[in-house]
């Protein structure tokens, strides 16, 4: 049946129809009419102090859920703003919708100085997601917001932008609304599971991969599938960053998050037979450009041009995780002998580890059975936390592996404990990154989000300072004087403490797990 609405209107309706409960962003002169409309439907509006911010609170809230986050940005410098959280989301392949207004529909091609003008909006954000388009009807609304949830549900889920030039929401339009998209895993070909299946079998050093596709849904269920096949074929696994916790870290077989090791590509390097599983073995996993496996490779991913990528398969399976995973479990029932253990790689984790052993230790001991942790780009976390503290099931680590962008953590970490609110949620960043994004310390505050935020404090850009060190280069524009984070977090309303022992962190974390309001923990990197 058709209905007569205005252009707002349609949009908040096919927003609902798609089951959007929640939504990121900052109103603007040419978006409150589709404020006005959220609103009237009860949709909750959650307002960062920055729309970057809101794009990595929608990230957070994904990864966290499985389920597309929304941020909603005004035209021009607003959406701009979101388009660095658009490519991370790209880059890790994480469900997100921004919406924005444009310029009007006879607005000239060359511009005339209209207010938050952009010469090619829709243009701009196509390079950097999935799909990017400019509506021009009102009639076309539901039609558009059907096909980015229509990316969500078809393979590889990434970032989609719509736009909606600004005179068509207030504009009325005869619309008919269609049955929402619903997310149907895809099966795997039975052929392809055959041949799988019989290279693991007659394996003698297997190994597995399980990268983030395996945090899709089902999820931790894909997790428990790929431990219970490493247990039939005696393999043992490593995870990517955004596979890290998918399986249990303690468990014997698990290597943990270790592919940036040398000792650990060796050993994958040496394996005869290779299962990835939701991951693109890419540079940026592997922390090398150039690797080659020396065996067969079977590579599951719901994405085929992942099976032409810098590893071609031997073997592809076309396919969710879950589905494929179950599919070889069947095909593989008797449990193999074990088969030799993997790489020792005690002193390559010490020594990468070493100036953080007391800080995880603490944070590893303070920690509840079920936390998200979301670490920043900062040494803490990718020489620290990503090596050394074990997360099990159900855990979650969050994480901007691919894109690498700094000012993650804070607003990602609202946005998984908006989606979770009676999961603990705990901020891993250091103390150059947190200034990326200090100003959402107030949206935590306003939301009243419990969550510690553990900051380790190197005085400026430790990685690019170490980096230049070790070029033999004097050390320049990595020392940031100040500022004095306590008396900051103060100002926004934040606890704040310094932790100059393990024992202050632990008993910091633990407090402040139980504080109903952000706290900030100060950690003196060593």
């Amino acid at each position: 049946m058709d209905v007569t609405a205005t252009g707002a209107s349609v949009l908040v309706e096919a927003l609902s129809l798609h089951g959007v409960e929640l939504v990121f962003g900052i109103p603007g002169t040419h978006n409150v009419s589709i404020y006005a409309e959220l609103a009237a439907r009860g949709v909750r509006l959650v307002t960062p102090r920055h729309e970057q911010g809101a794009g990595y609170a929608a990230d957070g809230y994904a990864r966290a859920t499985g389920r597309p986050g929304v941020v909603l940005t005004t035209t021009g410098p607003g959406v701009i703003n979101a388009a660095t959280a658009l490519a991370q989301a790209y880059s890790d392949s994480i469900p997100m919708l921004l919406i924005s207004p444009g310029v009007p529909t006879d607005h000239p091609r060359l511009g005339r100085g209209y207010l938050h003008e952009s010469k090619d909006q829709s243009g701009a954000l196509r390079a950097l997601c999935a799909w990017s388009h400019r509506v021009s009807s009102v009639r076309e609304i539901p039609a558009a917001v059907a096909r980015a949830f229509g990316f969500f549900a078809e393979g590889r889920p990434r970032p989609v932008h719509i736009e909606i030039p600004h005179d068509l929401l207030a504009a009325e339009g005869s619309v008919t609304f269609a049955e929402p998209y619903r997310i149907v895993a895809r099966e795997p070909d039975p052929a392809a599971l055959d041949a799988a299946a019989l290279l693991l079998r007659g394996a003698a050093r297997p190994g597995i991969v399980l990268g983030g596709g395996v945090q899709c849904p089902p999820g931790q269920e894909a997790g428990a599938l790929a431990l219970r096949l490493a247990e039939r074929v005696g393999a043992r696994i490593v995870t990517t960053v955004n596979g890290k916790g998918v399986v249990p870290e303690s468990h014997p077989l698990a290597l943990g998050t270790v592919l940036h090791l040398a000792g650990a590509r060796s050993w994958l390097a040496g394996c005869d037979v290779v299962l990835a599983v939701g991951t693109e073995l890419g540079p940026a996993d592997l922390w090398v450009e150039d690797f080659a496996l020396g065996g067969r490779l079977i590579r599951v991913d719901v994405d085929p041009g992942q099976m032409h990528g810098d590893h071609v398969a031997d073997v592809p399976v076309v396919a969710d995780a879950g589905r494929a995973l179950a599919g070889l479990l069947d095909r593989i029932r008797p449990p193999d002998a074990a088969r030799a253990p993997g790489p020792d790689l005690a002193r390559e984790l010490a020594e990468l580890s070493r100036r953080w052993e007391g800080t995880l230790d603490a944070l590893g001991r303070a920690m509840p059975p079920d936390p998200i942790v979301v670490g920043d780009n900062s040494m803490m976390v990718y020489h620290g936390a990503l090596l050394s503290l074990a997360l099990d099931p159900p855990a979650r680590f969050l994480f901007p592996a691919g894109y690498g962008t700094l000012g993650y953590a804070l607003p990602a970490a609202i946005g998984a404990k908006l989606a979770c609110p009676g999961r603990p949620v705990v901020v891993l960043t250091g103390d150059g990154a947190l200034q990326f994004c200090l100003q959402e310390l107030a949206t935590a505050v306003a939301e009243q989000l419990s969550l510690p935020i553990v900051v380790s404090d190197n005085g400026g850009y430790g990685e690019i300072r170490d980096e230049m060190l070790r070029q033999d280069m004097t050390p320049v524009a990595v020392d940031l004087p100040g500022p004095d984070l306590l008396q900051l977090a103060a100002a926004y309303g934040v606890a704040a403490c310094r932790a100059d022992t393990p024992e202050e962190l632990f008993k910091a974390l633990v407090e402040a797990l139980e504080h109903p309001l952000p706290t900030l923990i100060v950690v003196r990197e060593s």
